[in-house]
């Protein structure tokens, strides 16, 4: 083979080796993306509990492989298995009541404010004439049916990757040492001196969006357990997690909230409902319209636009965790192109993130 002819040859096996390796390891990139987001936004608390352990790597990522099992993993297991027993046992009482002709209107709704009797007497001409009522049945049954697969295939999907981005991620932290020397030494050939600059954008934008996504989470979490509770609505630990949890998702605080209001009109607890249902539009909503675009802006300098399109091109991209790589892949490249239109070079100082961090 004539030698000019080489270095193409070789190129074309790099390239074809990549799309290969690509399409390998293509099922799991979203829960490999996912891990390392996770790890390099938890790497500072590795660092101090590697230096706790005496340099031991293998117990420190243990330990740290565990307690993301127990953060994360668990509680999106419990709310995955009692949203499902839920939704199946309120679909046969449905079912039973309908059958048996004994489905009726609760008795709170008629005492809501200016449109309780309205709706009641509407609801009520509804169940009287059969027909219309298994015509409306018929056409609430297959949105009601789509929506639960999707929002049940969605979790289940969600348990199945971040367990996988667990288990990546005990191997990210034991051998982060040796991935962040050949990552810096590989980007500084094809980027030169910035390199480290570019590491350090990368790290605290992961950062930003990370702390964004689960500081909101965690705020609706704790306004919405001080409502539960003044509202004495039971399984608040339960409803807590549920809500730390969908509060990732577009429009699913609601569902926590609301469901509770509505067991509290059923109960006969009219003004608690009302409550229940002002303190979750208001303050528990409120906190994901205003603190998270905050955080998330802060911490990334990412326009609210596109953290919105993060989420949902996200999760429709790559399943549940994409609400987290969805909106940090747009940050990470929304910094790197203001770093390199404007012309700003950012030198890594202290132990700020992965790239300039040693043990």
């Amino acid at each position: 083979m004539d030698k000019r002819f080489e270095p193409h040859a070789r190129l074309a096996a790099v390239i074809f080796l990549v799309i290969g390796c690509f399409f390998v390891l293509r099922p799991f990139l979203p829960a490999m993306l996912f891990a390392v987001c996770v790890s390099i936004s938890s790497w500072p608390l590795y660092l101090l509990l590697l230096g706790r352990v005496k340099g031991r790597r293998n117990l420190a990522a243990a330990i740290m492989t565990a307690s993301l099992v127990l953060v994360i993993v668990l509680p999106l297991v419990l709310v995955t298995y009692n949203l499902a027993d839920n939704v199946a046992r309120i679909y046969e009482q449905a079912r039973l009541a309908l059958d048996e002709g004994a489905l009726h209107p609760p008795a709170w709704l008629a005492d809501i404010p200016l449109i309780g009797d309205t709706i009641d007497g509407y609801i009520r001409r509804i169940i009287g004439d059969r027909e219309e009522l298994l015509n409306l049945g018929k056409n609430m049954l297959e949105p009601a049916r789509h929506f639960l697969t999707s929002g049940g295939i969605v979790l289940g999907s969600g348990v199945a990757q971040t367990s996988l981005a667990v288990f990546v991620s005990f191997f990210l932290y034991r051998d982060g040492q040796l991935l962040r020397t050949a990552l810096l030494n590989g980007s500084a050939r094809i980027i030169g001196d910035s390199a480290p600059g570019v590491a350090l954008t990368i790290s605290r934008t992961i950062r930003g969006v990370m702390y964004g996504l689960l500081g909101t989470a965690l705020a609706q979490a704790l306004v919405a357990v001080v409502g539960f509770l003044i509202a004495g609505v039971p399984a608040v630990a339960l409803l807590g997690i549920a809500t730390f949890v969908l509060s990732l998702v577009p429009v699913g605080p609601p569902l926590v909230w609301g469901g509770a209001a509505i067991w509290l009109f059923n109960g006969g607890q009219t003004g608690w409902g009302i409550f229940m249902l002002v303190w979750g539009a208001l303050l528990i909503s409120g906190v994901d319209n205003v603190v998270k675009p905050l955080l998330i802006s802060r911490g990334s300098s990412l326009p609210f636009l596109l953290v919105l399109l993060g989420v949902l091109g996200g999760v429709l991209a790559f399943g549940f965790v994409g609400i987290f790589i969805g909106p940090t892949l747009l940050a990470v490249l929304y910094s790197l192109l203001q770093t390199w239109t404007l012309g700003v070079t950012t030198v890594p100082q202290g132990k700020d993130s992965l790239s300039d961090q040693k043990t």
